[in-house]
């Protein structure tokens, strides 16, 4: 339960891209398990490339970290070479999976008709879908913020039944913060985040309240406190602040604290 009464657990989940052999995440959890052994109030996550999974969740088994991976396939199997399925991710114990990062999307021609099918299909295996969405700084210097958000959140869930939108982690990602070392401002971060769960609730006031909206983008130690302390912030997508156990346990303590 987290501080703010909303009963909304935050969630300070660290998305390591394409960083770390197996050997390094195994150095990373064995410095990090410590440092977060007596936290309480607040969910863990770390999604490391697909090689690093079953060493992840062999290294933080019994912990209070959990495993996510950074994307998947709609489909059980099938011939899609290069891609990887929600049972192949369940049999190593991964627990929940990104979808729809800017990342995926910019470089590597993301749809949102894909994450329609994807969303579902996480929910489905009983994985917790992380989905990101943002806009572009182009976008928002031309005032189309709220329509990008709108576009997304209405587009990437339209096949996720009522009853389980609560189910699905939003995370908002402003793409020209992300990497960059510019930050969204208190307020712009909290309108936002607001606007997404305005949206949620067109839908379902009560799935709207269950839901979890994490704020990602140049998240660092130094600057979480504030954006955690937010009414509508449930947490983090962490980028490479995730990468160091001691900056990244900062971040959870801050989560742990709101």
């Amino acid at each position: 339960m987290s501080s703010t009464g909303t009963g909304r657990t935050p969630l300070i989940a660290g998305n390591w891209k394409m960083y770390k052999t197996v050997s390094e995440a195994e150095a990373f959890i064995a410095a990090f398990l410590p440092r977060i052994s007596s936290v309480q109030g607040v969910d863990i996550a770390i999604c490391p490339p697909y090689l690093d999974l079953q060493a992840l969740v062999d290294s933080a088994r019994g912990s209070r970290v959990q495993v996510y991976a950074q994307n998947m396939h709609h489909a059980s199997e099938g011939a899609f070479t290069g891609e990887v399925s929600a049972p192949m991710l369940l049999e190593v114990g991964v627990q929940g999976v990104i979808l729809g990062h800017s990342e995926r999307r910019e470089m590597f021609g993301e749809t949102d008709r894909a994450l329609q099918l994807k969303v579902p299909a996480a929910l489905a295996a009983g994985l917790v879908p992380i989905l990101c969405v943002g806009e572009t700084e182009e976008e928002r210097e031309a005032g189309d913020t709220e329509r990008k958000l709108r576009h997304q959140v209405q587009e990437d869930l339209a096949r996720v039944d009522v009853s389980q939108l609560g189910d699905v982690v939003i995370a908002y990602e402003p793409i020209w913060a992300i990497g960059s070392g510019r930050v969204a401002t208190p307020e712009q971060v909290q309108e936002a985040i607001g606007f997404i769960r305005a949206l949620v609730a067109d839908r379902s006031r009560e799935q709207a309240e269950r839901t979890r909206v994490l704020y990602g983008g140049s998240v660092k130690a130094e600057n979480c406190g504030d954006l955690l302390s937010l009414p509508d912030a449930d947490g983090a997508l962490v980028g490479g602040a995730s990468l160091d156990p001691e900056s990244f346990a900062a971040i959870v303590d801050a989560g742990a604290a709101r």
